[in-house]
C-alpha cells in the first residue's frame, strides 16, 4: 500500500486528492495547522473523514515540517497549503509569502536533509503568469501581478531548484482556475452561484461584482486532482500546465449562471469599483498540450459544464429539509 502526505488536506483540492488517493488504495494522511479543533468540512462532505490520518503542522516551521516528514515517511508527498485567495493576499501580503514560498521550501529542504526518497508536487498557479493573452504553456515567461502570485512565482522557482540541484523528485503544477461546491464563499465563482440562487428563490439583492471583462479559464476541480496524482506517476519530475484550455470572460460566467436559472442577469448585478483590485490579470489563457501528451489527461468539464455543476450543488445545498 502506497502512502501519501497532504499538506493543506482540509481546502477544497486537499479534500478531492485524499478522496482519489483513497479510491485507489493509498493510506493517507495530511495536514492541517491545529488538526484537534480543525472542522475538516470537505472532508465530511465527501465522506471520508474518518479515513484520513491527521496531525497538526505549520508549514512556516521549520522543525514543524521536519518532523511530520520524518513521522509519516510517505511515498508521495503533496503541498496544497498556503493562502488561497488573490485578492487577501493584496490585505496581507507578508503572511501570504510566508505560507506558500516559506512554506514550500521548509518542505524541500526537510526532503534534502532528511535523503528522503519520496516524490515531492507543489501547488503551483496560473497567477504567476500574468496576463496571457498568447495560450500559456510551461515554457511562458511569468508577470506576477499580486503578493499571492509573487509567492507562487518563489515556491515554483524553489522547487525547480531543488529538482536540478539536488536530483530531488519535485514538480510543479501550473493550475488554471478550477471549481467546485466545495469552494468557500470568499471565492467569486461561489459568491456569484450562491447569490444567484438565492435570487432565483425570491430574496430581491442585488450582486455587486468588481471586473466583469476579466478573461479566465475555468475548469472541474476534482479533475485538476487527477493531473496531480498523474505528474507523480511519472519517471522523471516535470512541470505541467493544467487547464481546459478554453478561456471566458466573467460576464460569460454570470450569464451562464443566472440564464440556467431563467434570469438575466443584467437585471440583478451591478459593478462596484471598490471590488476592483490594485493590478489584476485581465486574460489568463492556457496551453495544456503537454498534460495531453505526456500525461494522457484532458479535461472533460468546460466552463458551461462546471457552471451548470455548481448551481445544481448549490440547489441542492438550499433545498428545504
Amino acid at each position: 500500500m502506497k502512502k501519501a502526505l497532504i499538506f493543506g488536506i482540509s481546502g477544497q483540492d486537499g479534500a478531492y486528492l485524499a478522496k482519489l488517493l483513497l479510491d485507489k488504495g493509498y493510506e493517507v494522511h495530511g495536514t492541517s495547522r491545529d488538526h484537534e479543533i480543525a472542522s475538516f468540512s470537505n472532508l465530511e462532505t465527501l465522506g471520508i473523514r474518518d479515513r484520513v490520518h491527521l496531525r497538526s503542522m505549520m508549514g512556516s516551521e521549520f522543525h514543524s515540517v521536519l518532523t511530520t516528514l520524518q513521522g509519516v515517511d510517505a511515498d508521495e508527498i503533496y503541498n496544497l497549503s498556503g493562502q488561497t485567495s488573490v485578492a487577501l493576499s493584496f490585505s496581507y501580503p507578508v503572511e501570504t509569502f510566508e505560507s506558500i514560498s516559506v512554506g514550500t521550501i521548509n518542505i524541500l529542504e526537510s526532503l534534502r536533509l532528511l535523503d528522503h526518497g519520496g516524490k515531492f508536487y507543489s501547488a503551483g498557479s496560473s497567477e504567476v503568469l500574468g496576463n496571457t493573452e498568447s495560450p500559456a504553456s510551461e515554457d511562458s515567461p511569468f508577470h506576477p501581478r499580486s503578493p499571492y502570485a509573487t509567492a507562487k512565482a518563489a515556491a515554483h522557482y524553489s522547487v525547480v531548484n531543488y529538482r536540478e540541484a539536488y536530483g530531488l523528485y519535485s514538480c510543479n503544477g501550473i493550475l488554471f482556475n478550477h471549481e467546485s461546491p466545495l469552494r468557500p464563499a470568499r471565492f467569486v465563482t461561489k459568491k456569484i452561484v450562491a447569490a444567484a440562487v438565492r435570487i432565483a428563490n425570491g430574496s430581491g439583492e442585488r450582486l455587486k461584482l468588481g471586473n466583469l471583462t476579466v478573461q479566465r479559464d475555468w475548469g472541474w476541480a476534482p479533475e485538476y486532482v487527477d493531473a496531480m496524482w498523474r505528474m507523480m506517476q511519472q519517471a522523471d519530475a516535470s512541470d505541467f500546465v493544467v487547464a481546459t484550455g478554453e478561456t471566458h470572460s466573467l460576464s460569460e460566467f454570470v450569464n451562464r449562471v443566472f440564464s440556467s436559472l431563467g434570469f438575466d442577469w443584467r437585471d440583478h448585478v451591478d459593478e462596484d469599483a471598490s471590488l476592483l483590485r490594485p493590478s489584476d490579470i485581465k486574460v489568463s489563457a492556457a496551453d495544456p498540450t503537454k498534460s495531453k501528451r505526456v500525461l494522457g489527461w484532458e479535461a472533460r468539464m468546460k466552463m458551461k459544464d462546471v457552471v451548470d455543476a455548481l448551481v445544481e450543488a448549490e440547489q441542492q445545498r438550499t433545498e428545504p429539509s
